[in-house]
């Protein structure tokens, strides 16, 4: 076991371990941390407690001290500065005529180097771009191409749902979204309905998964065999979250349908949940590919 302290450096991005050195921090509190970039200022987003060393990634670094007002100004200040830069820099883009968009702009705390972050199509030829920015700021320059998702968890904004954007709110980091779990959890492979504003599969429906999966445990599928109070028949329909399957009798298949709660229902022969191939090369650019 060890004694580490959490820090984030945006927002909503990932909280990464540090050494206290026997200081005690509160959450919310700035400190001045060494990373492989160099000092950098970070806020605590987890107070100090102890984990278990095989959860720890090595070399876990130090925290140097607790932000001072001088450190404080200096964020402050490297804040202003990304303002100016990321005009500069878009400035430079439109006379090169290069295909990119310029995303967000980022100052190490020491001034040693800055980070412009876009996105393109594809590869972009940006080494006459780079010289004139390291010109221009007298210091170390990099440009790292980002996704689309990287791209709105950066911007932020409000989805379909109307509320903030997921990751610009309270999601870490991206995990993998697949078009299964949209037919899992009985949504329609509407591109529109179940992809976000970033043009990838919604990340909520990575989230809530689990809480589908444990519903399909307990709930018959579509296609699958079942025993009602009115006799056997064939489910046509199920809703997880109100417990209700849709049923067509097998003494009147022409009839319609009967809703029974699943409580109701014994499951005979349970059916298969499958994504089509013809669905899955309609709709596979929404998965992220990494």
């Amino acid at each position: 076991m060890a004694e580490v302290i959490g820090v984030r450096f945006k927002n909503t991005g990932k909280v990464y371990y540090f050494d206290p050195q026997g200081s005690k921090s509160s959450k919310g509190e700035l400190v001045i941390v060494e990373t492989a970039r160099g000092t950098e200022c970070g806020e605590v987003a987890m107070e100090n407690r102890q984990v278990a060393d095989e959860t720890i990634v090595q070399p876990l670094r130090k925290v140097l001290r607790k932000a001072t007002k001088e450190d404080k100004k200096r964020a402050e200040e490297n804040r202003r500065k990304e303002k100016n830069a990321f005009a500069a820099c878009e400035k430079k883009i439109a006379e090169h005529g290069l295909e990119m968009k310029l995303v967000d702009v980022e100052y190490t705390f020491d001034n040693s180097k800055i980070l412009f972050y876009f996105t393109a199509d594809g590869r972009v030829d940006f080494r006459e771009l780079v010289k004139d920015l390291a010109g221009m700021f007298r210091t170390r320059i990099e440009l790292r191409q980002i996704g689309v998702r990287d791209e709105a968890k950066m911007l932020g904004g409000i989805g379909i749902c109307g509320r903030p954007f997921c990751c610009g709110s309270f999601l870490g980091g991206f995990q993998p979204v697949s078009i299964k779990m949209a037919k899992e959890q009985g949504l329609s492979l509407n591109p529109v309905k179940i992809s976000g504003t970033c043009g990838r599969l919604m990340c909520c429906l990575k989230y809530e998964q689990e809480a589908y999966q444990d519903l399909l445990r307990a709930t018959p599928k579509v296609n699958a065999l079942v025993s009602t109070p009115e006799g056997k028949g064939v489910v046509v329909e199920q809703n997880l979250l109100t417990r209700k399957l849709t049923v067509r009798l097998e003494k009147d298949p022409e009839a319609a349908p009967r809703v029974f709660s699943v409580s109701e229902v014994k499951l005979l022969r349970d059916g298969k949940i499958k994504v089509e191939k013809k669905e899955l090369e309609e709709l596979k650019n929404l998965e992220e590919k990494k």
